[in-house]
């Protein structure tokens, strides 16, 4: 496959296997060179392609378990593993335990290289495993901590090992997976197998990992509570509808860093401005999120990805997920019910809105934040995105449908391809997209559909990393061409 243009290739030869919602008509000249893709929206909410979900929704055990929980009261207290402590996720999931510190005790932290953070972290909240992504970053923070009179000196690890020993740490009942990427992957396993419940913030988990996780969460009966913004939106809307009352789920979007830009001026100015869009792409209008994350905002990458991440926990089917822009992310995300009902959570653009609930679930804990008010707002507007000037989502849906370990080398072709871009090492905002869709084409002859296991995931995850690195040296800097 030649990477001079995005030829969408896996998506082009089938309608079906594009289409975001009910469909798509699509044609392509005998050049290959031009792509003409003709939405149709809305679901059709068929009820077809569907699974079990992850998440406890949808069914009589699921509502059983929320009505018994919810009547506990909120006088409760819950055990958190924090991975990834020093980043966003983590800062902001500690604000919620100083907020409530008679129902959150925290016992194990992971962090990257944030040695300084973490000392702070774990002189204060006094966990019992403590560990850093290197071993230089461990033997440092021992140091500051004996240096500084540490009376309640945890359990230092580093690496992969570190990670795994935080998410399993004996104590805790709940892991905060606030972690990045493919790397979240074997510690969420490994917690879910010592039955402890998952607050998910590394989508990249059910992304790369559904066809094992979703069989696991099930097998050892844990809750997968979503803690990003659009998923615990439909979560939180799904609280007491009844088993087969979900019809259609509908993510909303900010639109990105390029929200305002037409597809042909976002392309223009990648073919004139290179060093303008790499600036834009990393700057989020709304949200203040990590660098990747942001990227993935501007490529629309993370939406296609939300998608695949909301049919496995909600278990709705590819056809039964929709896509809609809201530049003012206010409405987190909406469900629609079979009697065509539309059920929306709305709030400020503030993770902990998320994030103390997937903690808390089912209590609504009292919180000092600033209360909505509509008035203030004005008006809320949305509009269906643009699939030409965005074809990550394109790849993202294609993806879902091949299922298997199609999405696991989505997701890794698209962390590395992200990577690359962040790094300045001379790959343009549209090459990105060129080199997830070079990595999935090239998986078919690999691709693996049933019984898909952890090394299943693993070795496909390294291999795609490793194609887009060495595809990259090889790409022609040609604009992309899709209209």
């Amino acid at each position: 496959m030649r990477l001079t243009e995005l030829s969408v290739s896996l998506i082009v030869g089938s309608a079906a296997a594009f289409a975001p919602t009910t469909g798509i008509s699509a044609t392509r000249t005998t050049s290959a060179s031009t792509v003409r893709l003709q939405l149709v929206s809305g679901s059709q909410g068929t009820g077809e392609g569907w699974i079990d979900p992850s998440a406890p929704v949808n069914s009589k055990a699921s509502l059983e378990k929320t009505l018994s929980k919810s009547l506990e009261g909120s006088n409760f207290q819950k055990r958190l593993s924090l991975l990834g402590s020093t980043g966003s996720i983590g800062t902001q999931t500690l604000e919620i335990v100083d907020a409530c510190p008679d129902n959150f005790v925290v016992d194990a932290l992971s962090a990257g290289t944030n040695v300084e953070l973490m000392t702070q972290q774990v002189l204060k909240y006094s966990p019992k495993v403590a560990s850093m992504s290197t071993p230089e970053a461990a033997k440092e923070l021992k140091r500051r901590l004996q240096d500084e009179g540490c009376k309640s000196m945890p359990l230092i690890l580093s690496g992969q090992e570190g990670i795994v020993a935080a998410a399993t740490v004996d104590t805790a009942d709940t892991v905060v997976t606030g972690i990045v990427g493919a790397a979240g992957l074997e510690p969420t396993i490994e917690a879910i197998k010592m039955k402890k419940d998952i607050a998910l913030a590394n989508k990249e988990t059910l992304i790369s990992g559904g066809p094992v996780i979703n069989p696991l969460v099930e097998k050892y009966g844990i809750n997968m509570l979503p803690a990003d913004s659009e998923h615990s939106a439909i979560f939180q809307c799904l609280q007491g509808v009844p088993p087969g009352g979900l019809r259609r789920v509908i993510l909303t979007a900010s639109g990105g860093a390029f929200r305002d830009f037409s597809k042909d001026e976002l392309f223009r100015l990648c073919e004139d401005n290179p060093r303008a869009v790499q600036a834009k792409a990393t700057t989020h209008p709304n949200w203040d999120m990590g660098a990747k994350i942001t990227l993935d905002s501007a490529t629309m990458m993370n939406k296609g990805l939300e998608v695949i991440e909301a049919h496995y926990l909600f278990g709705a089917s590819y056809d039964d997920i929709d896509i809609v822009i809201h530049p003012q992310s206010i409405v987190h995300s909406m469900v629609e019910t079979q009697d065509t009902s539309c059920i929306a959570q709305l709030g400020w653009a503030d993770m902990r809105l998320p994030l103390v609930y997937s903690v808390s679930w089912p209590h609504r804990l009292k919180m000092p934040y600033k209360p909505l008010d509509l008035a203030e707002l004005g008006s809320l507007t949305f509009s269906k995105p643009d699939h030409a000037k965005y074809p990550c989502i394109g790849l993202a849906y294609a993806a879902g449908r091949q299922g298997g370990t199609m999405t696991a080398v989505l997701n890794a072709a698209n962390e590395a391809a992200n990577e690359m871009f962040r790094a300045d090492v001379g790959l343009g905002f549209l090459d990105i997209p060129k080199l997830i869709e070079g990595a999935m084409e090239a998986h078919k002859e690999e691709f693996k559909k049933d019984g898909v296991t952890l090394e299943d995931i693993l070795h496909v995850d390294q291999w795609a990393r490793e194609h887009v690195r060495q595809a990259s040296e090889q790409l022609d800097k040609s604009k992309v061409i899709v209209v």
